[in-house]
């Protein structure tokens, strides 16, 4: 808080500390997308035991970011490989490149690249360094993949209380409750692994996490995901935009921008979609199969008990028949259909 007073009346001038925080993402045989965020700020740290005010806290700090524009950084790959960036007014960074080299090469058994981050920027001598490198990992899908799953977060696999009066249960879950506490919607994890698995049994099948939440909140919802175990994806959050952000709005919802984009990067890939009937995800889960009937295996829809939002999406969903869209109050309704279709054992 301290540091957000000195800020405000133009006294904060020297960094406290560099952290460079790169989020999970995807690439092929020779394209990487590596996204991130380099802040001046401690490292979150999210304990089981910690108590409510605590929690607040953390939640309080994940959205007091001190973002650090301007930034060169580093990006390099086992074999020397080593590309440059620079990060924008937010603290962002993006390499976004093709490469002659094939870096599927450089993947671990389940497709997984790891690489390093450096800050090549001059520091002040109080400046602390908190990675050196920091480390990151991105996914290049194995060519025998069946197919990939996309899955929205927000009330498919954690339940958030979007659809609750006045949305309270969503700020009581959001600002109060502990990842390690969160608990998943009964039978997600078992139902992403087999179809992470998928008939090959070998673990092959990538895994996309997509949700409405803003990368402040990526931290949290990766410990999540990885405590309650389920497969290690890309997770693609987006980003807040203020009343003061001069950047030509984006035509098409976050969702929908960052399934065109995975599709677009694996074009011989087909896909099963993951949702809820909450919010739009039936709109524009349909929209994109009724473009791409042939690359959408099948949509599966979480009920919410919200009787307009089930109206809507049964209107929706009624008279459509590109790709089949199954309404499941549970995972095993999902499992089943799968199982049925070939999708798994």
């Amino acid at each position: 808080m301290f540091k957000r007073v000195k800020k405000l009346l133009g006294r904060y001038r020297n960094l406290d500390q560099v952290l460079i925080v790169p989020y999970r993402s995807y690439g092929t045989y020779s394209r990487l997308f590596v996204k991130g965020r380099v802040l001046d700020n401690a490292p979150l740290k999210i304990h089981q035991d910690q108590k409510t005010w605590k929690t607040f806290v953390n939640t309080y700090k994940q959205f007091d970011s001190f973002e650090i524009p301007d930034a060169k950084i580093e990006l390099e790959l086992p074999g020397k490989i080593k590309l440059e960036t620079t990060t924008n007014d937010e603290g962002y960074f993006l390499f976004n490149q093709t490469l002659e080299n094939n870096i599927s090469e450089l993947s671990n058994d389940e497709g997984w690249v790891d690489y390093h981050l450096y800050y090549r920027e001059e520091l002040e001598p109080k400046t602390e360094l908190l990675g050196d490198p920091f480390e990151g990992q991105f996914l290049i899908p194995s060519a025998d993949a069946e197919y990939g799953v996309i899955s929205d977060i927000d009330d498919t696999i954690l339940h958030t209380g979007v659809t609750s009066f006045l949305k309270w249960r969503l700020l009581k879950n959001s600002l109060l409750t502990n990842a390690y506490k969160r608990m998943p919607l009964k039978g997600a994890p078992d139902l992403y692994k087999l179809l992470h698995k998928g008939k090959a049994e070998g673990n092959r099948n990538p895994m996309f996490y997509l949700s409405n939440s803003p990368w402040n909140m990526y931290e949290y919802l990766k410990l999540f995901l990885d405590y309650n175990g389920f497969p290690k994806g890309p997770i693609l959050l987006r980003d807040i935009r203020t009343p003061f952000d001069t950047t030509i709005k984006p035509e098409k919802p976050h969702k929908q921008r960052e399934i065109f984009n995975i599709l677009n990067t694996y074009p011989d890939l087909k896909f099963i979609l993951i949702g809820d009937s909450g919010e739009h995800d039936a709109t524009i889960y349909t929209e994109i199969a009724a473009q791409h009937s042939d690359r959408i295996l099948a949509i599966y829809l979480r009920s919410v008990s919200n009787k307009k939002s089930m109206n809507r999406v049964k209107s929706i969903i009624d008279n459509f028949d590109s790709t089949p869209v199954l309404m499941v109050n549970t995972s095993a309704e999902a499992v089943a259909h799968a199982r049925q279709n070939g999708y798994i054992n």
